[in-house]
């Protein structure tokens, strides 16, 4: 009986170059339905997921010193556990700032709802000495909450 070919298993682990352009976060969500698309834990991280990329990206589009043509390096990866990391990679070295908005005030909490959605979140420089990636955790359990 000839073997039959099984399905390789989708990566784990996918990257994409943005540019810092305000319709980048709706690139970077798209983006990561696609990589969450083929896992049946993607539909309980896709909610959170897509909301703090969407941040991140943003903060990396509105707030990084660097030249405009700089690009954002995005990239995803699902652990075996469920976790799903999200890094965002930017050429400026200056790390954000978790801030209280004022109720008022229409940006800014951005940072805020990835410390209070994510599992874990952190900052840490990139090697080769230029610039940062901003990370963060998100499991199904922060998602269904």
């Amino acid at each position: 009986m000839p073997e039959t070919d099984s399905p390789s298993p989708a990566p784990t682990e996918r990257t994409c170059r943005l540019p810092r352009r305000r319709t980048s976060p709706s690139l970077a969500r798209q983006r990561l339905r696609d990589f969450l698309a083929p896992f049946p834990v993607g539909e309980l991280l896709l909610p959170t997921g897509e909301l703090l990329v969407s941040e991140l990206v943003t903060n990396a589009v509105q707030h990084t010193r660097v030249p405009r043509d700089r690009l954002i390096h995005v990239r995803f990866h699902l652990a075996p556990d469920g976790t799903l990391r999200i890094e965002v990679h930017d050429a400026d070295s200056e790390k954000p700032v978790l801030r209280d908005a004022p109720v008022c005030a229409e940006t800014g909490r951005g940072l805020l709802l990835v410390h209070e959605l994510a599992r874990s979140w952190g900052c840490s420089p990139r090697e080769g000495g230029i610039g940062k990636f901003v990370w963060c955790h998100v499991t199904p359990e922060e998602s269904a909450a």
